[in-house]
């Protein structure tokens, strides 16, 4: 089975040690948000606004497409919040189905920069991240042949861990997360870890 989705991690990696070099020439003052400390310091409303997502591709026997955009707000220079719409192609040989629904997230920034304890010149920062996320499913496809009452029923999953935030301008950074499902609900939607690639801007 041919995965792109490893494709597509090899290809982001290479981007984000490309970027990593870039950012040695950046200054502490480009930094954004984590170098805002203090209440004279702080960022409009406006500033603190960030937009972003994660995507997913997967093809062979079984294609799995997922696209999640989401608004955020850093409601301090080191906690964020964001929520935002999730959808999901699944394809398992012949039998598709769509997976559809919303999640919310908390993520904090436990080290700004690694550059400031190990000097390799690159801007990197390490962060942990909780995500609660419902999605509808189809009955038909996830329960078949076992006897259902709707058209759709709804799973709601919490997932925690980690990632690191590469900078790729002030505004703007690429992440890399491994999450773990805290509930399992039988449906393995999840991998475990699950990987997940996103950008902020």
């Amino acid at each position: 089975m041919i995965r792109f989705s490893r494709i597509i991690f090899l290809i982001s990696f290479l981007l984000f040690a490309s970027y990593s070099i870039l950012s040695a020439q950046k200054t502490k003052e480009d930094q954004f948000p984590y170098d805002q400390t203090g209440p004279e310091k702080a960022p409009p409303f406006r500033e603190r606004l960030f937009f972003g997502g994660n995507f997913g591709l997967q093809f062979g026997s079984i294609t799995d497409i997922q696209l999640s955009p989401v608004v955020g707000y850093w409601v301090l220079p080191r906690l964020a919040v964001a929520v935002g719409p999730t959808y999901r192609y699944y394809k398992d040989y012949e039998v598709a189905t769509a997976l559809y629904g919303g999640k919310g997230y908390v993520q904090l920034v436990v080290i700004q920069d690694i550059g400031s304890f190990i000097p390799m010149g690159v801007h990197t920062g390490v962060f942990l991240h909780a995500e609660d996320e419902l999605l509808s499913l189809k009955s038909s496809f996830w329960k078949y042949p076992y006897p259902y009452t709707s058209d759709r029923f709804y799973v709601n999953t919490l997932l925690v861990g980690g990632g690191i935030s590469q900078q790729i301008g002030r505004r703007a950074s690429l992440n890399f997360m491994l999450l773990w499902p805290l509930n399992d609900s039988g449906y393995s939607i999840y991998s475990k870890p699950e990987m997940r690639i996103s950008f902020t801007f």
